[in-house]
């Protein structure tokens, strides 16, 4: 990369203060994925709050994700190009007030338009993290702090639900968003004392057209998936939300392809390995995302946990993630077996975890318990061996745009899983209880009597278990498919010149 010494204070063996910038980081990092999951064990706090509907609840969680998706891209080419420390302390402040603002809403509209706020903090954080982590660590280190980079970025998903029960359990909902603000003030403060500028004044300059263009697709696209079940997947207003997202999904590949300086560039999926990292990381984060989605919803509604004993029986997903990735299992599986196998491992894993949950778990916690230590393990092994494979497909000029794919290739799948399973789960609920209600709590107050309320209880158990093996078998085919793009590509082609070092 392309950079002066003072516009890239580092030495042969490192910044001397990389471990505490890696931990300040990783703070920030950590805080941003959190508000993923963290409002998913506050569903039903904010149902009877804010009268919010299913489809409510959907667009609090998808208007963070689906703005932070469509930004990354440019908020990675604009780190590049205007310096990683600055979009850190612009994405701080940024996600700071829109965490002010989320935490005083009074409606449903007023915090969904909050979240999205966050999503564009967020963005500009999670696009310069990794960076950063290139930056200021030599070769020898620099695979540890991406590994700790990749624990962070998968213990996010998984201990949001607990982070969030133990907040709802002392306080009322809108805290679980105002705790945000001291950790953006104190990682502000730490970014402009500590973290070193660093920058490619030859970059590539920010694709804020194909951003535009690439934010209204997927809104549309997964607003309709949102949508269906309300509307009928034939209605026309379905239809056309989904019309009107294709078309700029297509206008924004076109675009991208026609520019000098796009801010995806569409040549990399002529490449096996990115086609097959990309593949794993969209179904990966699809079974996660939607799973938790569902998870919290099950504990609380159909078992009758608390938000914070429904936290806490989350725990074991991320407590699997950190002893594994910690221990450094999952670096030595991939040396030992290869990053394509390692993935196909991990997936699987994720796979039959997600099945447990489904099979298992529905009237009872052992299954579930069984579910999320099999789901760690199986996103210990494989999130960090596929984030490793996007990295070494993109050569390190494009360090913040290849994080950029990387975060919105999570945040997208996300999303998409949270709609899609949730759709999924609403069709079979409104298919098994004719009752006109918004929610599971509106139907069961609606209910006439206790064995009406178990009725529509185990309805909502079986939408659940049918959910979850739709994601089960997504995640799968994700893992398998990637594991053979990837083994392909390993062996028909070299690695590019100048990519990153594989783990």
């Amino acid at each position: 990369m392309t950079a002066t010494t003072a516009e890239n204070p580092t030495t042969p063996t490192g910044h001397p203060q990389r471990w505490l910038i890696l931990g300040v980081i990783c703070v920030a990092q950590l805080t941003v994925l959190l508000d993923n999951t963290v409002l998913n064990v506050a569903i039903p706090s904010l149902t009877t709050s804010l009268g919010a509907s299913t489809a409510d609840i959907q667009w609090m969680i998808n208007a963070y994700s689906l703005v932070q998706s469509g930004l990354l891209l440019t908020a990675g080419s604009a780190s590049d190009r205007y310096g990683r420390k600055k979009m850190l302390a612009a994405g701080l402040a940024l996600f700071g007030i829109g965490s002010l603002a989320a935490g005083l809403a009074q409606n449903s509209g007023q915090l969904i338009a909050a979240r999205a706020g966050m999503g564009v903090g967020g963005a500009l954080l999670m696009t310069t993290t990794l960076a950063v982590v290139v930056q200021i660590f030599d070769d020898e280190s620099r695979v540890k702090a991406i590994g700790i980079w990749a624990t962070v970025s998968s213990l996010g998903f998984a201990v949001g639900p607990l982070i969030g029960g133990v907040m709802l359990d002392r306080f009322w909902w809108g805290a679980i968003f105002l705790v945000n603000i001291p950790v953006a003030v104190l990682g502000l403060i730490a970014v402009v004392a500590l973290v070193p500028e660093s920058k490619n004044p030859q970059g590539d300059r920010p694709d804020l057209l194909g951003a535009l263009l690439s934010t209204i697709g997927m809104t549309g696209v997964v607003y309709a998936i949102i949508s269906g079940p309300g509307h009928g997947w034939l209605s026309g207003h379905v239809l056309a939300s989904a019309a009107v997202g294709l078309v700029f999904l297509a206008a924004f590949v076109r675009w991208e392809l026609s520019i000098e300086h796009p801010m995806l560039d569409m040549h990399f999926f002529r490449n096996q390995k990115f086609i097959g990292a990309v593949a794993g990381s969209i179904l990966v984060a699809f079974g996660m995302g939607g799973s938790l989605f569902l998870l919290t919803q099950h504990l609380q509604f159909v078992l009758g946990y608390g938000p914070l004993e429904a936290g806490v029986r989350t725990a074991p997903l991320a407590l699997s993630v950190v002893v594994l990735n910690m221990s450094g299992v999952g670096a030595k599986l991939v040396t030992k077996v290869g990053t394509p196998r390692a993935i196909a491992i991990g997936m699987t894993a994720n796979a039959a975890g997600l099945a447990s949950i489904a099979l298992l778990g529905g009237h009872s916690y052992g299954g579930t318990l069984l579910g999320l230590v099999v789901m760690g393990a199986g996103i210990a092994l494989s999130m960090p061996a596929m984030a490793n494979a996007i990295m070494s497909a993109i050569p390190p000029e494009k360090a913040g745009v290849g994080a950029g794919v990387n975060g919105t290739l999570g945040e997208f799948g996300n999303g998409l899983g949270v709609a899609v399973l949730g759709a999924v789960l609403n069709s079979r609920f409104a298919a098994l209880v004719p009752v006109a209600a918004a929610s599971l709590p509106a139907a069961l107050a609606a209910a006439r009597d206790d064995a009406e309320r178990g009725w529509i209880a185990d309805a909502f158990a079986s939408g659940l278990e049918t959910s979850q093996l739709v994601g089960a078998v997504a995640v799968l085919a994700g893992g398998l498919l990637a594991a053979v793009l990837l083994h392909r590509a390993e062996r028909t082609a070299p690695a590019p010149a100048g990519a990153a070092p594989a783990a």
